[in-house]
């Protein structure tokens, strides 16, 4: 695409799933619509983040089995070559090809504002009425001396690179990133610390963190928490890393995992020529409409300040370039799901713990769940909060397939259906939703146990007493 006068409707910056999904629902309403990514479509999620993460969980599950059948040793080269494959089946729906059979042009480069709907790429200019700004955001390093002498630190990007597996693997950081790859390496057969700076899972129920914490240790992982990294130390030759912390241990690594947060990527954009407003950390600022303060750049995924996750980028970036290409304001939702991939999982949305004294809990430990128990899965549990009126705020589900579970939670969250509702809804039997079903069934039912609703039991079991005698004796009569 050569400088041209032509105005095109949006400009999309980024070509990960936010990019990706506005561009697509934008051309989908008609828009003339331009897709700039400077590298490779896809994003964080396809190279290096959920699809190679997840698989490599998956790999690690079936090499732990095997392992402990017949005492092999892991075939990392295989591990890397399923992660390839993964990534290769699914990219095609990702790539520049399929974007432009969806009526998106694709431009290779780096882009950059320079005035009111003027953009450059590369030195080409464009001109644009709205404008969508999806570059996502980049894991950091955490300021501690040493780590940048260290032989080997990566990232969450950068660990899929190594081509061996570690034989001692130091993680810093006790999030979700920290819990998924310790647990997975270790199942491979590297000996894992996990040094957290708190708890782990710090923003998830306390319980389920607790079941985390307890499988990661019984794969193998020393689990450090409430550790405070103090610095590394490396030998001149190179032959030996060590993590030190401020109580004195010591931890010997092979390679090291910074996974401590990420930033997002804003630098070079030219936000302050278009008057686009970015928080402390470097995020860009927006409404519930993914609007930033220039009304006609729309921002989403994680270049916000909103949850990095794929999911939620895709369904903000396609609010926010139907709201841009419409010239509508429909909100995002604040209802955000989420799942650590771990074994046990961890799924959570919206209140996970009783913040008010109009809030209760109703629980159900998997060891009661007929689905759980027939698989030998019991170490989890559904816990789901309640507001007024009885309506579900929220909760948490530990165990497998709890993100498949979590769905319907969700929309009990987002549609504001109180326990009644959801007790009504017939379930399937035996799946590991009935705990769901029956957390809300307990619920209800405690609402029974009210004096009031006692007295109104009473009095209405009477009465139908005494309507049926009343029948049988007309019929008697007869």
């Amino acid at each position: 695409m050569e400088d041209s006068t032509e105005v095109i409707d949006l400009l999309v910056i980024g070509g990960g799933t936010a990019g990706i999904v506005g561009a697509k629902t934008a051309a989908r309403l008609g828009a003339r619509t331009v897709l700039v990514e400077y590298a490779r479509t896809g994003g964080d999620c396809l190279w290096t983040g959920c699809v190679p993460s997840k698989t490599l969980l998956s790999a690690a599950g079936t090499s732990a089995t095997e392992r402990s059948l017949s005492g092999s040793s892991t075939d990392f080269a295989a591990v890397r070559q399923r992660i390839s494959s993964a990534i290769a089946a699914i990219e095609p729906e990702d790539s520049p090809a399929a974007l432009e059979s969806a009526g998106v042009t694709v431009m290779s480069g780096s882009a950059r504002f320079t005035g009111p709907g003027e953009a450059t790429v590369d030195g080409r200019k464009i001109r644009f009425r709205q404008a969508l700004i999806a570059t996502g955001s980049a894991p950091t390093l955490p300021p501690i001396p040493g780590l940048d002498d260290a032989p080997l630190v990566v990232t969450s990007e950068t660990i899929w690179d190594l081509e061996t597996l570690p034989e001692r693997l130091v993680i810093i950081g006790g999030g979700p990133i920290a819990c998924e790859l310790g647990q997975a390496f270790a199942r491979l057969g590297s000996q894992v610390v996990i040094l957290a700076r708190s708890a782990i899972l710090p923003k998830e129920d306390r319980d389920a963190a607790a079941l985390v914490r307890d499988s990661l240790r019984s794969d193998g992982v020393q689990v450090i928490e409430n550790a405070a990294v103090d610095r590394i130390s490396n030998d001149n030759d190179g032959t030996r890393t060590v993590v030190h912390t401020k109580d004195g241990q010591e931890y010997p690594a092979d390679v090291i995992l910074a996974a401590t947060g990420r930033k997002a990527r804003t630098r070079g954009l030219g936000l302050d020529l278009v008057g686009v407003d970015c928080d402390g950390s470097g995020q860009v600022v927006v409404d519930e409409a993914m609007r930033s303060s220039n009304p006609t750049i729309w921002a989403a995924g994680d270049v916000t300040a909103y949850p990095e996750f794929t999911h939620l980028a895709g369904v903000h970036a396609s609010t926010a370039a139907s709201n841009a290409i419409l010239g509508l304001r429909w909100k995002v939702s604040k209802v955000i799901p989420r799942v650590t991939f771990t074994s046990p999982e961890v799924a959570a949305v919206g209140v996970t713990e009783a913040r008010t004294k109009t809030h209760t809990t109703s629980t159900i430990q998997h060891a009661h769940t007929d689905r759980a128990i027939t698989e030998n899965q019991t170490n989890g549990f559904t816990r789901i909060i309640i507001g007024k009126g009885g309506r579900i705020v929220g909760g948490t589900i530990v165990g497998p397939r709890a993100g498949e579970s979590l769905a319907e939670l969700t929309l009990a969250v987002d549609q504001g259906l109180s326990t009644r509702a959801l007790s009504g809804v017939t379930h399937p039997y035996p799946t590991y939703n009935d705990a769901l079903w029956n957390a809300a069934v307990a619920h209800a039912r405690s609402g029974l146990e009210s004096p009031a609703a006692r007295v109104a039991v009473k009095a209405l079991a009477g009465l139908n007493r005494w309507r049926t005698d009343r029948l049988k004796r007309q019929r008697n009569a007869q």
